[in-house]
């Protein structure tokens, strides 16, 4: 999230939450795609991470934001008087930086993938045009292959200082999650309750699919890990209390409001007041909703509290007015553009999305456990419900592929939006994900080598 909320309209009921869910509804005609990716910097010359302010007279992070200010003419974010992003017009996408430095894209909303694939390309130019004078190339990959913690900058950014020191309290790999890994994942709409319920459902079900077929992070601190998607092994030991595969989803009378009770009760971060963020972690949502919040005596709830508290949540799929798919390491360009196409094919045709449900309905509660916990290890080679997720997958692609081809939204040469699904089709004809490809590189030409990685995928 690039920018938190601000909105001030106090909250005065739990139904007002539930209503701030359910205003994301729209009509089928104005759905809309939105694509977020992040990329980790390093200076090329030593494939050393990119500080805030740089190093040895080269730019860094900093230099890298106000550039791209002065390229775009977007509005600067800006944090206790540091820069820390950029707002383009109109909502139309906006750049943000995770804790450890990592640069993200949160693209605008559009129509269909041929979009989607020209703001990725016309953004990685513009990044490269900034980065390349001070030697700053980008890679996109589900985890940091070669620096250790220590070695990570840190961004100056207030939300992250306070999560950063609640992170260990509650998991035993929260600070990886927030300073080494990179995801890609796309922001799709529902048309109502019954339409965002059976999207979820879908979504969660299969989110450990997109969790093996974009698997890239099979490396750290210059080693292999024992994991295809190491991203994905983070988030199971990060924070239990706002992650997971959200079990009630699938339970009868599933709805807005169950979603507003469970994230009532997942403790908040912080409480922001002007420019100032006041470390509440752990506290109670529900105490902040009725006055009584022990940190901040007096404080009642807002609508900007509600919003930036929703973004602290981190489910496979997240709801807020909108679903987000949470579960993809992010990779190289084409494979950013194949994780929307993706989940569009599969959510925004109604013949695909019922086929979906029908495929995972008989699923249980322990079955979608089961492959969250199994899938960053064994990737595509995961058993579910008696089947190889490589099975599964094949059917699930062709799902996805019909449904793009019955969306009919064309580029200038007349195809369809099924064409970016074509790494995938590649990897499930290979047999070999991202990260299996690249471990065998690493025990073949690159001879025990982890530094190829950064060079050779770079964006």
């Amino acid at each position: 999230m690039a920018r938190d909320v601000t909105d001030t309209t106090p909250i005065g009921s739990k139904e007002e939450l539930i209503s701030w869910i359910a205003e994301g509804e729209k009509p089928e005609a104005r759905f809309r795609i939105g694509t977020e990716h992040e990329k980790f910097p390093f200076y090329r010359q030593d494939l050393a991470p990119v500080p805030y302010e740089g190093r040895d007279g080269a730019g860094g992070i900093r230099a890298l934001l106000e550039g791209m200010q002065r390229r775009l003419g977007w509005e600067p974010i800006v944090d206790d008087g540091r820069i820390i992003g950029l707002a383009g017009p109109d909502g139309g996408g906006a750049i943000s930086l995770e804790p450890g430095g990592q640069f993200e894209l949160s693209g605008a909303p559009l129509e269909d993938i041929h979009q989607t694939q020209a703001e990725l390309a016309a953004h990685l130019a513009d990044v490269k045009a900034v980065a390349e004078p001070h030697g700053i190339g980008f890679a996109a990959l589900g985890a940091s292959p070669l620096w250790t913690r220590a070695q990570t900058p840190v961004m100056p950014k207030g939300r992250y200082r306070i999560m950063a020191n609640y992170m260990p309290k509650v998991g035993t790999m929260g600070l990886d999650m927030m300073f080494r890994t990179c995801t890609v994942q796309v922001n799709l709409d529902f048309a109502s309750e019954a339409d965002m319920v059976r999207k979820l459902r879908v979504s969660l079900a299969l989110q450990p699919l997109a969790t093996a077929l974009f698997a890239s992070s099979p490396f750290l601190e210059r080693r292999l890990n024992g994991f295809q998607s190491l991203r994905s092994e983070i988030w199971r030991h990060t924070d239990n209390d706002r992650s997971g595969m959200l079990a009630f989803a699938f339970d009868e009378g599933m709805s807005y409001e169950a979603y507003v009770d469970w994230a009532l009760d997942v403790p908040m971060y912080f409480v922001k007041r002007g420019e100032i963020y006041h470390d509440v972690a752990g506290a109670s949502f529900r105490d902040l909703l009725a006055g009584r919040l022990q940190q901040l005596p007096g404080e009642c709830a807002t609508m900007s509290d509600w919003a930036n508290h929703l973004s602290t949540l981190f489910p496979e799929v997240r709801l807020k007015r909108f679903l987000e798919m949470r579960g993809a390491d992010a990779g190289p360009a084409d494979m950013l553009t194949a994780l929307p196409a993706f989940w569009v094919g599969l959510l925004y045709d109604r013949g695909a999305l019922d086929a979906a449900w029908d495929l995972v309905k008989g699923w249980s509660a322990e079955d979608r456990q089961g492959l969250r916990d199994a899938a960053p290890r064994l990737g595509l080679d995961a058993v579910v419900a008696g089947r190889r997720l490589g099975e599964v997958a094949a059917d699930v692609l062709e799902l996805s592929r019909a449904g793009l081809a019955r969306r009919a939204r064309r580029d200038a040469s007349g195809r369809d939006e099924s064409i970016h699904l074509a790494p995938l089709q590649a990897i499930l004809a290979r047999g070999e994900t991202l990260a299996q490809r690249l471990e065998a590189r690493y025990r073949g030409e690159w001879a025990g080598k982890v530094e190829p990685v950064l060079t050779e995928l770079a964006l």
